[in-house]
C-alpha cells in the first residue's frame, strides 16, 4: 500500500525538534549550576556522585605497595635504616635467658639457677650473633641424625666424658652419633624395640613423647623413623651443648629443666614420657616432679624410667649407693605412681614402665589433694604445685577423660576433643576445618614463592604464632618438623596442637627463646608483630629471630602492610635480603607477605667485626 504521510510535514517539524533539544540542554545546564552553587536540595547527592565517579576512575590503578611504601617523601625527617653491628665473637653461642654468669647468682635449690633468667632491658644485646668461623650448612636429614660438622658446634667434652656410652664420637672434621645413650649403649633402636613390646608405638596410638633430660636426644632421633615426635629438653649445664647437638642433628629439643616452675606445655599433651638416667630426684619435694609429669601426660599415656633406682641390685656399687637407699627410693616411686593412678606394666632389667589410667573413675585410690583443673594450662613462670592435676569428668569407666584421640595420622586433621567439646573460645568444628583449608592455601602459596619448602633443605621449622597448628599440619612430612609456639598473650591453643599429633611450647616473644643460636632453618610468623604491637620492641623480636636462624635460613612474615613496611626497613640493617609479596588473593588485600633470607657471614677474632664469605 502507498504511504499517506505528507513529506512536507517532516520538513516543518524538524526545526522545532532542534529548538526543543537546545532548550532542554540550556535548562539542565542552569539546573546543574544552581545545584552546584549550594542553593538546591540535591547538592550533597551531586557531590557524592562526582566523588564516586572519581573513585571509579582511580581504583584500577590503586597499588597498596606504592601508597604504603616507606619512602622519604612521606617522612623526610626519618633517618635511614639502622645498621646492626655484629656482636663480639664470644657471644657466638649466646642464650639470653640461660647464661651461666647470671644463672650462678640464683639459688641451686630445686635447680632454680638452671631455669630461665632473662636480662633486664638495659642488659639486652642489640647486635647480630655471629656464626663460628668455618660454619657450614648442616647435613640434610636423615644423614644429620648421625653426623654434624665440628665447626658448627666446636665442643669435644662429651666425646670424652660419654665415650663408653656411645653418645658422640669425633672423627676428622665431624661428630658421629652412634645412637647410644647412658642406659642404651648398644643403641636406641634396640632400646625402643623393647619399649615397643609393651607400648603400642607402631600403630599410631603413640605420637607425641617427652624426653626429660635428653642428652643429645638419640631417643627422640630414633623415634622419628617410627613416626613418633619427641619433645626433648635438658639444661644448659656442664654437659656442654647437648641440646645444641640435638638441634644440629635435626631433632626437636629445647633448653629446659624440671625445677620449681611448671613445664611450658599444656596438660594432657604427651602419649609417652621417659627418663633415661635423667638424674631427676623423683622422690624429693614429696613427688612434685612426678606430679608435673602426670599433668602433661595424656590419660592412657606411658611413663618409662630407666636408670636409678631401677635394677639397683645390679648397679648399686657402680652408683656408689647403698642397697637400702636405692630400695627405699624405688618403693617411694612405686607409691607415688599408685597415688597418681598409674599402673605398673613392666619391669625387666634396666627398664620399668607405668601406664596412666584413662580416667579418674578407674583409679583404685582417690586423691584428696587435687589442683585447680581450670589452671592446668596456666604455666608461664608459674610455680609447680604439690597436688595432682584432676582429669576431666567422664560418664563411665570406659570413657577417656578429655576425649579419645584417633591414631596418627588420622588425628592430624580430625576435630580435636578440646574443640569438639567447646573448650577453645570462638573455635568450632566448622571454623577449625576452614582454618585447615586456609593454611593449605597459604602453604601452597609459600611453596610457589620458595620451591625449597617441603624439601629436606629446611629441616627445623618454627611457627612463632601457631594458632591451631594449621601451618605445621599443612607441611607435615618426615622431611621436617615444626616447633609450634603459642605466645603467652595469644589465645591458648597449644592443647589443640598436641591433640593433632604435633608438638610446641608456650613462649613470650618479649624474651629470648630457650634455644641456642643457629638452630632453625625456616621461621614463620603470622600476625605476630600485630599481636605484640606496643608490647615490646620490634627490633628485639627481629634480633631474636636472627639469633636462632641459621645462615642462609628463610623467614616468612605474614602481617598487615603497614607493619611489614616497618619491619622491612629494620631488617635492611640486619643482613637479610627481604622482599614484600602480595597476598595470594591479590594486591587489594591489605595483608602482605615478607619473605627474607639471612645472609651467610661468620665471626672474626676482632671485636665487633665480621667477615662475609
Amino acid at each position: 500500500m502507498g504511504s499517506k504521510t505528507n513529506p512536507s510535514g517532516h520538513r516543518s517539524r524538524r526545526p522545532l525538534s532542534i529548538f526543543a533539544v537546545l532548550g532542554l540542554c540550556c535548562f539542565f545546564y542552569l539546573l546543574g549550576a544552581w545545584q552546584r552553587s549550594g542553593s538546591g536540595k540535591g547538592d550533597n547527592l551531586a557531590l557524592k556522585v562526582n566523588k564516586l565517579m572519581t573513585d571509579c576512575t582511580v581504583l584500577p590503578n590503586l597499588s597498596f605497595e606504592s601508597h604504603h611504601n616507606d619512602v622519604e617523601i612521606f617522612e623526610p625527617s626519618e633517618p635511614k635504616a639502622k645498621v646492626f653491628k655484629p656482636c663480639d665473637v664470644k657471644f657466638r653461642d649466646y642464650t639470653p635467658c640461660q647464661e651461666q654468669d647470671r644463672a650462678m647468682t640464683f639459688p641451686r635449690e630445686n635447680m632454680i639457677y638452671r631455669e630461665r633468667h632473662c636480662p633486664a632491658e638495659k642488659e639486652k644485646l642489640r647486635c647480630l650473633i655471629p656464626a663460628p668461623k668455618g660454619y657450614t650448612t648442616p647435613f640434610p636429614w636423615p644423614k644429620s641424625r648421625d653426623y654434624a660438622y665440628y665447626a658448627n658446634v666446636p665442643y669435644k667434652s662429651l666425646t670424652v666424658e660419654k665415650a663408653a656410652q656411645n653418645w658422640v664420637q669425633f672423627q676428622g672434621n665431624v661428630f658421629k652419633f652412634p645412637g647410644g645413650g647412658t642406659m642404651f649403649p648398644q643403641g636406641a633402636d634396640a632400646y625402643i624395640d623393647e619399649l615397643a613390646s609393651v607400648i603400642p608405638i607402631a600403630d599410631g596410638s603413640v605420637r607425641t613423647a617427652l624426653d626429660t633430660g635428653c642428652g643429645v636426644a638419640s631417643w627422640g632421633a630414633y623415634l622419628l623413623k617410627r613416626n613418633v615426635l619427641a619433645m626433648s629438653f635438658a639444661p644448659k649445664d656442664n654437659h656442654e651443648a647437648q641440646v645444641q647437638f640435638a638441634l644440629e642433628r635435626g631433632v626437636p629439643a629445647v633448653i629446659g629443666v624440671l625445677g620449681s616452675i611448671r613445664l611450658p606445655y599444656p596438660s594432657r599433651a604427651f602419649d609417652m614420657a621417659q627418663c633415661s638416667r635423667c638424674l631427676i630426684p623423683w622422690t624429693s619435694n614429696e613427688g612434685m616432679y612426678l606430679m608435673e609429669v602426670d599433668r602433661v601426660l595424656r590419660p592412657g599415656g606411658y611413663w618409662i624410667l630407666s636408670g636409678p633406682p631401677i635394677n639397683w641390685k645390679t648397679y648399686y656399687q657402680t652408683w656408689k649407693r647403698s642397697k637400702e637407699d636405692l630400695k627405699a627410693e624405688q618403693t617411694k616411686i612405686e607409691e607415688l605412681a599408685e597415688s597418681l593412678c598409674w599402673e605398673k606394666k613392666y619391669e625387666k632389667g634396666d627398664i620399668a614402665i607405668w601406664r596412666k589410667k584413662t580416667n579418674a573413675e578407674s583409679c583404685k585410690k582417690k586423691s584428696s589433694n587435687l589442683c585447680d583443673l581450670d589452671n592446668a594450662d596456666d604455666v608461664w613462670y608459674q610455680k609447680m604445685e604439690l597436688c595432682k592435676t584432676p582429669l576431666p569428668a567422664v560418664t563411665n569407666k570406659n570413657e577417656v577423660a578429655g576425649g579419645e584421640l584417633k591414631k596418627f595420622p588420622a588425628r592430624l586433621f580430625a576435630v580435636p576433643p578440646r574443640i569438639a567439646q567447646g573448650n577453645v573460645p570462638g573455635v568450632t568444628a566448622e571454623s577449625y576445618q576452614e582454618d585447615n583449608k586456609l593454611w593449605k592455601k597459604h602453604v601452597n602459596a609459600y611453596k610457589r614463592i620458595n620451591q625449597l619448602i617441603g624439601t629436606n633443605r629446611y629441616r627445623n621449622l618454627m611457627d612463632m604464632n601457631a594458632g591451631l597448628g594449621g601451618f605445621a599440619a599443612a607441611l607435615e612430612s618426615q622431611k621436617s618438623w615444626v616447633m609450634n609456639v603459642v605466645p603467652t598473650i595469644a589465645e591458648n591453643t597449644l592443647g589443640v596442637v598436641y591433640e593433632r599429633g604435633l608438638i610446641g611450647i608456650y613462649h613470650d616473644w618479649c624474651e629470648g627463646f630457650s634455644t641456642y643460636p643457629r638452630t632453625y632453618d625456616l621461621i614463620h610468623a603470622n600476625g605476630l608483630f600485630s599481636l605484640y604491637k606496643d608490647k615490646c620492641n620490634v627490633e628485639d623480636i627481629l634480633l631474636e629471630m636472627d639469633r636462632i636462624l641459621r645462615p642462609e635460613g628463610a623467614i616468612i612474615i605474614r602481617d598487615e602492610v603497614d607493619v611489614l613496611n616497618k619491619i622491612k626497613k629494620i631488617v635492611g640493617g640486619m643482613r637479610w635480603s627481604a622482599k614484600m609479596m602480595d597476598h595470594e588473593d591479590g594486591p587489594l588485600v591489605p595483608e602482605k607477605i615478607l619473605v627474607a633470607v639471612k645472609e651467610y657471614w661468620v665471626a672474626t677474632t676482632q671485636k665487633n667485626s665480621s667477615n662475609q664469605e
